[in-house]
């Protein structure tokens, strides 16, 4: 009873009874696979039929393996070695199970699995039966001599077998859902089999590797990756906060090749040629425009108040006539006065066509050219907005706060613009302008999500930010309104002022900042 209280014995059998579950799995995933074939009635009995063969059969094998290595008379000599029956045992168990480590890791890292065939016919309960006998002879093997690897006692041998082969019996499908879902627990198992055939040969070669290294070297391992998993669990629970949206996109974009600049420098000092990829930066920022577009306000893509065109009644005919000559738009708001004294929204062509004919633009009745204007907060969705111009057939769509004050208006180029870029008007330059190698202008409405494709970065939209343009996150970021010359890095990036207008930030110059030279970081 002494073998009771010695830590060795019970370190091998908690060790044999994880190596054994693990070496099972291939068992019990073949297993399923054949049990399958069968009726769903009869499938959980073909189970546990298999289960119990495979245990039957390790424990058989388990004796006469044990009393094959106690085979120790010399049978013969190659030089200053000489060989027993438990030598050629032990070295050829090893021999097997480094082929058998080393296949089974080749399949795992080059991602060979085995795959079950869909059958439209239920196989014979007996021909599944003796078809997994078969598959239990085979897979026992790797387990029997794994135990005699791992320790002397035959009756420890035996405990770990049984209670490994119950633990599968009660536990099968959570053990193969868990070994699925942690593939780096099987290449560990598998290292340590390859660890064990090594020591197999060892002693059959005459050299006596102590036990107490292996279990030592196992358990070291063994705590790594419980680490391991608790840092992926948390990794995961980490990874879970972000929004499923923002993670798809982010996975789609990676996918396409699409990298920050930072992620990209710190990778192309370790790459000898550049990377092709098979999307160009235009596709990769239109599709990050797409999938954007959901978690955007109208406020970010709408055309602001302040560039808005817009045709007031209280003007000289001539003067308004003059003005829809020069204007590019083909819709324009009608007022009287003041915006917020708006009319309706009508076609410039009939505006002209109006003051061609009557000298003045007919106001309401009919004939009139002016439409009741198509009204949106300014908290809604980008996505509710597309809804509304599909059903306004053409029209433009006003925006408002919540006080009723129009804000900007939108339009189905509005749209365009927040997925492919800007597209400036006749009477517009674009709002970002690239002027040198790392240098840009931009203006102080530039939207912030296309800055922030242009210059590679994702340091401008900030979560739970409320504003959206180049002005809005500077002035968030100054502890005033700021003058002309006044700067702020970012990023990698400098800001300065290039021009202000009352209250209103007109252009900003955009500069990258060089990045120290490594014979300088050296010094």
């Amino acid at each position: 009873m002494e073998w009771l209280f010695d830590p060795a014995i019970w370190a091998g059998l908690l060790t044999l009874v994880v190596l054994e579950i693990v070496l099972g799995i291939d068992n019990l995933i073949f297993i399923a696979i054949l049990a399958d074939k069968l009726p769903p009635h009869q499938r959980d009995r073909a189970r546990l039929i298999g289960l119990s063969l495979a245990m039957l059969m390790r424990l058989g094998l388990l004796t006469i393996v044990s009393w094959l290595v106690t085979l120790t008379a010399p049978l013969f000599s190659v030089g200053p070695l000489t060989f027993s029956g438990r030598d050629l045992i032990l070295l050829m168990g090893g021999l097997f199970l480094l082929f058998k480590a080393t296949t089974e890791l080749h399949e795992r890292l080059e991602g060979v699995t085995h795959t079950q065939t869909d059958s439209k016919a239920y196989a014979a309960f007996g021909a599944v039966v003796a078809q997994i006998v078969v598959l239990d002879a085979v897979f026992s093997l790797d387990a029997v001599i794994t135990a005699v690897g791992m320790v002397d006692e035959l009756g420890v041998m035996m405990a770990a077998v049984i209670i490994s082969i119950g633990v599968m019996i009660l536990a099968s499908k959570a053990l193969t859902r868990f070994v699925n879902a942690h593939p780096t627990v099987v290449v560990l198992c598998l290292s340590f089999l390859l660890m064990i055939g090594l020591s197999l040969v060892a002693e059959g070669l005459g050299f006596h590797i102590p036990k107490a290294y292996l279990y030592a070297a196992i358990g070291f391992s063994i705590l790594i990756e419980a680490l391991n998993q608790f840092a992926r669990r948390n990794s995961l629970k980490q990874e879970a906060r972000v929004p499923l949206r923002e993670r798809t996109a982010e996975r789609v974009l990676r996918l396409m090749g699409s990298r920050k600049r930072s992620a990209a420098a710190t990778e192309a000092e370790d790459a000898q040629a550049p990377e092709e990829t098979a999307f160009a930066a235009e596709e990769r920022n239109m599709v990050s425009g797409v999938l954007a577009l959901g978690e955007r306000s109208i406020r970010s893509v709408m055309t602001p108040r302040s560039e808005m065109s817009w045709v007031d009644l209280d003007d000289e005919p001539a003067a308004i006539l003059r003005q829809l000559q020069d204007t590019p738009h083909s819709q324009l708001p009608v007022c009287r006065g003041e915006l917020e004294n708006m009319l309706g929204i009508a076609r410039t062509k009939d505006l002209i066509a109006d003051l061609a004919l009557r000298q003045a633009i007919l106001e309401s009745g009919a004939g009139s050219p002016l439409r009741a204007a198509i009204v949106l907060p300014d908290t809604a969705g980008v996505l509710r907005a597309i809804e509304t111009l599909q059903r306004a057939h053409g029209q433009l769509v006003l925006v408002t706060d919540e006080y009723g004050v129009v804000q900007g208006l939108l339009t189905p180029v509005d749209i365009l613009e927040a997925i492919a870029g800007e597209f400036p008007d006749e009477d517009e330059q674009p709002a970002i302008q690239a002027k040198a190698a790392g240098e840009w202008e931009a203006s102080g409405s530039a939207d912030l999500r296309q800055l922030e494709q242009v210059l590679e970065t994702d340091a401008l939209v900030g979560e739970g930010s409320d504003y959206t343009s180049l002005a809005g996150f500077l002035l968030a970021r100054f502890e005033g309104f700021p003058e002309a010359g006044q700067q702020i890095e970012l990023d990698g990036l400098r800001f300065e002022i290039l021009a202000v207008d009352e209250r209103r930030i007109v252009s900003v110059a955009i500069r990258r900042i060089a990045e120290p030279v490594a014979a300088d970081a050296a010094s």
